[in-house]
């Protein structure tokens, strides 16, 4: 009986979370009421109060139920051309420092119609007045910054750190319009064919931050 409410109760979260994670993203933190959510994912708000407690909380819940296996990752990647440089005895390719931070982003953009509304919910959320949801992702992803920006740095030791900081974030700010733009585009609506897939967008984005980043 316990396992079986166990499941109920999983279940239940679950259905909240992908309620609110697909509302955040078409209308904003602030644009989403509990109403909305509870009637979304089909509960009452005493389900909502019990498994999060505040609407803060449970977009808490939102980011980290996908931010965290998605850094887990990254940083996996990011270590690898770290290490695989330092076997060799010399230093990152800096392709290969943004590849492993880049490629995983994108790939996860395909993974489910959920990892697409997270994607486009963080995206959303450097353009949003509100910074709530930009407070809540940066803290989570401050750590992967910081190993991604030493490890730029020692892939471009003849740039200074200053320069590394501002032009890490212009990749990102890149990254960020690609997932949330170009992931949206209808190309019959602009007459052109444009290939949005993961790896397509991978392959475009990839030379053009790199030129970026290893510019005098």
């Amino acid at each position: 009986m316990n396992a079986k409410n166990n499941k109920t109760r999983s279940n239940t979260k679950e259905k909240i979370l992908d309620a609110a994670e697909n509302l955040f993203a078409a209308r904003g933190f602030r644009g989403t009421t509990m109403r909305a959510i509870t009637d979304k994912a089909d509960v009452n708000l005493a389900a909502i109060n019990y498994h999060f407690g505040s609407k803060k909380s449970l977009l808490e819940e939102v980011i980290k139920r996908r931010i965290i296996p998605l850094n887990r990752i990254r940083s996996e990647k990011l270590k690898e051309v770290r290490d695989i440089a330092k076997n060799k005895g010399c230093a990152p390719d800096v392709r290969d420092v943004l590849c492993a931070f880049i490629e995983p982003t994108l790939q996860f953009k395909d993974s489910s119609p959920g990892a697409k509304n997270f994607l486009s919910l963080i995206g959303r959320s450097f353009t949003d007045p509100d910074n709530t949801v930009r407070q809540v992702f940066l803290k989570f992803i401050k750590p992967l910054f910081q190993l991604f920006f030493e490890i730029t740095c020692e892939a471009l030791p003849q740039h200074p750190r200053e320069l590394i900081f501002l032009r890490l974030h212009f990749a990102i700010g890149s990254l960020l319009h690609t997932i949330h733009v170009c992931g949206n585009i209808k190309p019959e609506s602009i007459g052109m064919k444009i290939e949005t897939d993961s790896k397509s967008l991978i392959n475009q984005i990839i030379p053009f931050v790199t030129a970026g980043m290893k510019a005098k």
